[in-house]
């Protein structure tokens, strides 16, 4: 996938259509079988760092300060989000009906239109909630003390979990504000954050990704082998991938961290990875996405569970950490290979 004018630094898959963002201050639209370029979405004045695809909305995230919402079809802007005093560098976003009771709900009468809303991370150390339907601010987060890198939402939870440069991960109820639990044994910024049934996923400028029980904030697994920062995670299928800035991606058995596979071909630091039908994405700085066949992989994989539910019970702790790779809701995230 050819035309971008700079970097690639995100990439997101929906249906048979791939969308990136890039510093050359657009986001294209990708036929992802014939490599054709179907849109272009112009109007931010400086990097895209981060897009996001919802319904029939786009949204995106710049160092221009803004973060916008596009119509997916028209190529259009719809609603500009501004009120951040820096970059935004990360977004999430739900409904309000799948995290707020109907009596809460009757109190934001002026957004009964639209009950959307989008959540934002910057550089001045804040997370903003805001209603697409008129770009007003619902609420800020305050609590961290450096650069907002990533978020993950758990809308059936209540719960938001953002990744800062502070070195911290935090947890927000997110229909209050209030900051429930923070995270504390990374030795560097917290770039990337991944959640499967309350297993929080985080990879770090320290080189490691850790596995966290979010209930408990224990810390239960770290994974190493990586030999710069890591940007990018993404669980699938019982496999754990991550991208690194020593520009390969890597498979990890996520219960016993063993290093099952390196994807090698980047020049540069892998910013974003997405699987889709047994396919692995990697997008890079070097400014290429490339497609990855990961069957084989996979189905190794799925031997490797099959085997480990025939296995006898082990003790509570452990059991509880193979129920959550055993679980088929937990597997359907997505998919990967590296042949």
């Amino acid at each position: 996938f050819l035309g971008h004018e700079s970097y690639i630094t995100f990439c997101h898959l929906e249906n048979e259509a791939a969308f990136t963002c890039s510093a050359d201050h657009t986001i294209r639209k990708w036929d992802v079988r014939t490599g054709q370029c179907l849109a272009v979405y112009r109007g931010h004045t400086s990097i895209v760092n981060r897009i996001l695809v919802a319904k029939d909305y786009l949204f995106s995230g710049s160092y221009d300060r803004t973060a916008r919402c596009w119509s997916v079809d028209k190529e259009k802007q719809i609603q500009e989000f501004r009120g951040h005093r820096n970059c935004v560098l990360t977004l999430a976003h739900y409904s309000s009906k799948d995290v707020l009771e109907e009596e809460e709900e009757e109190e934001e009468e002026e957004e009964k239109v639209s009950r959307d809303l989008l959540v934002t991370g910057s550089t001045d150390c804040t997370v903003k909630v805001w209603w697409v339907s008129s770009g007003r601010c619902y609420q800020t987060l305050l609590g961290h003390t450096g650069a907002v890198l990533c978020l993950i939402l758990d809308a059936p939870n209540r719960e938001l979990f953002s990744g800062s440069t502070d070195y911290t991960i935090r947890t927000w109820n997110i229909v209050t504000g209030e900051q429930l639990k923070v995270f504390k044994e990374h030795q560097g910024s917290v770039i990337c954050l991944e959640l499967v049934n309350r297993h929080l996923y985080s990879g770090s400028a320290d080189r490691t990704v850790k596995c966290w029980l979010v209930d408990t904030g224990e810390r239960i697994q770290t994974y190493k082998a990586h030999k710069h920062s890591v940007s990018t995670l993404k669980y699938h299928a019982g496999i754990l991938f991550t991208g690194s800035g020593d520009a390969c991606a890597r498979a990890f058995n996520p219960r016993s961290g063993v290093l099952q596979k390196v994807f090698r071909g980047h020049k540069f630091i892998i910013n974003c990875i997405q699987v889709h039908n047994e396919l692995l994405y990697t997008a890079s700085h070097d400014g290429t996405l490339r497609i990855w066949d990961i069957r084989g992989l996979c189905k190794r994989n799925k031997r490797r569970l099959k085997k480990e539910r025939s296995a006898p019970g082990r003790g509570s702790q452990k059991g509880s950490l193979s129920r959550l790779f055993n679980n088929k809701v937990g597997c359907i995230v997505q998919q990967e290979s590296g042949d």
